[in-house]
Parts: structure tokens; C-alpha cells; sequence
């Protein structure tokens, strides 16, 4: 039954790389406050849920790692390095943009769109391997990884447009059901699933702040702040 209900989540988010570009209330200037709003409840969600539950699995990173020194901040290194690697992609890419001839740019949204399809993978495939069991904890993690690929996609599209709308949605909706099919059909030890829950909180802290705080995003504050809250008080009370 759960597989079932985690593969109907799966195409929930392949449908929203299908038709993220089809949302008009979306494209607007300044930045739609439904964006904010979304990207604030991911943030939280990875703030109230994700990291607290890694600090209560950090005994069980030490007796994984045989009880090394420090082991039990190996999930927060993790975490830091999901969060780096992001932000030295986009740096790369901006760079990369700005420095390269239009018509040698295909490379550029080909490294964009595929460390964004191994990211969906990863997302796709923690449907079926979370840090906390349930139908409460697998419908929290379904509603914060929706709304981030809302904000994350549509940042996608505004960067490569035609190209996002021939190629890159399908192979980004690919991607995520890829994810849940290795998720259902594997399974790995508890320590790996809270490193891999750690990378996936650091990347979606980078993507969801490097959407809302560029300038010519023209983001809001209230609304962000407002979808944050929200999500948090949902939190508590589940």
C-alpha cells in the first residue's frame, strides 16, 4: 500500500516538471508571493523536521563509523557539503554564461539539467526511505519537496526557457520516477539514508535561498516568511 501511495506522490512531482511553465499566475514581476511562500515551507520543513531528526540518529553515525572521533558531526558535514556543491554549480554555470559564446552554451544547461536530474533521483528515491515512518511524515516530505520543485522549476525555466519546455522537464520528471523505482526496489542502512536526508537539507537550503535573494528575482520577504511559519506550525502540530 505504501508503494502505491509513494508512486502516486512520484508522478505529483514528474507532473510538476511537466507543466511548471504552463502556471501564469506564476510569471509575474515582482516575484509571485505563492514562489516565496513555497520556498519558506521548504526551508522550514528542512530546519523543524529533517535536522532534528538527524541529531537524534547522531549515536547511530558513530557506531557506523566505529566509533571514530567526531563521527557523529559526519552528518553535518554531509549536510555542508550537499549546500556547497550547489553553490559551486550555479557559480560555475553563471560564470560559464557569462563567459562562453551562445552557441557553446549546450554544455552549460546539459551539466545545469543533469546535476538537477541526480538531485531529483535523490528525491524521488528518500519517497521510500525517510528518517521518520508513517503516512504524517511521508505527506510532510511530499508537501515540501512539491512546493520546492514549484520554486526550483520555475527558477529552471526562467534561466533556459524553450530548452526547459523541449528537454529538460521530461528528463527532470524521468528522473524523480527513476528515483522512486531504485527507492522501492532497494533499501540501505539507516545511516546512509541520514546522510543522504543530510546532503538533500544542505542542497535545498542553497536552492531555495538562491531563488528568493538574487536581485532581479524581485522576491518577497512577508510571503516567505508567512509560508515558513505556516509550515511550522503544521509541524508542531502533527
Amino acid at each position: 500500500m505504501t508503494q502505491v501511495l509513494t508512486g502516486f506522490m512520484a508522478i505529483g512531482f514528474a507532473l510538476i516538471h511537466v507543466f511548471i511553465a504552463k502556471a501564469r499566475f506564476l510569471q509575474v514581476l515582482p516575484r509571485s508571493q505563492w514562489l516565496s511562500a513555497a520556498g519558506g515551507a521548504a526551508t522550514s520543513y528542512i530546519f523543524l523536521h529533517v535536522l532534528p531528526e538527524l541529531a537524534l540518529h547522531q549515536q547511530t553515525f558513530r557506531e557506523a563509523l566505529g566509533g571514530a572521533r567526531k563521527a557523529e558531526t559526519a552528518v553535518y558535514l554531509v549536510a555542508l557539503a550537499g549546500l556547497s556543491v550547489f553553490y559551486g554549480l550555479e557559480r560555475f554555470l553563471r560564470a560559464g554564461k557569462q563567459r562562453l559564446a551562445k552557441e557553446r552554451q549546450a554544455g552549460i544547461f546539459w551539466i545545469h539539467i543533469g546535476s538537477f536530474a541526480l538531485y531529483n533521483v535523490l528525491i524521488g528515491y528518500l519517497l521510500s526511505h525517510r528518517e521518520e515512518s508513517g503516512i504524517a511524515s511521508l505527506a510532510l516530505y511530499f508537501a515540501a519537496m512539491a512546493l520546492h520543485f514549484v520554486t526550483n522549476d520555475y527558477g529552471l525555466w526562467l534561466d533556459h526557457e524553450a530548452a526547459y519546455d523541449s528537454k529538460a522537464r521530461w528528463l527532470l520528471a524521468a528522473a524523480v520516477m527513476t528515483g522512486w523505482a531504485l527507492g522501492a526496489a532497494t533499501s540501505v542502512a539507516d545511516w546512509v539514508v541520514g546522510l543522504l536526508f543530510a546532503f538533500l537539507a544542505g542542497g535545498v537550503v542553497l536552492n531555495v535561498l538562491k531563488e528568493e535573494l538574487p536581485e532581479d528575482r524581485s522576491s518577497r520577504f512577508l510571503p516567505f516568511l508567512a509560508g515558513a511559519a505556516l509550515y511550522a506550525g503544521l509541524l508542531m502540530v502533527i
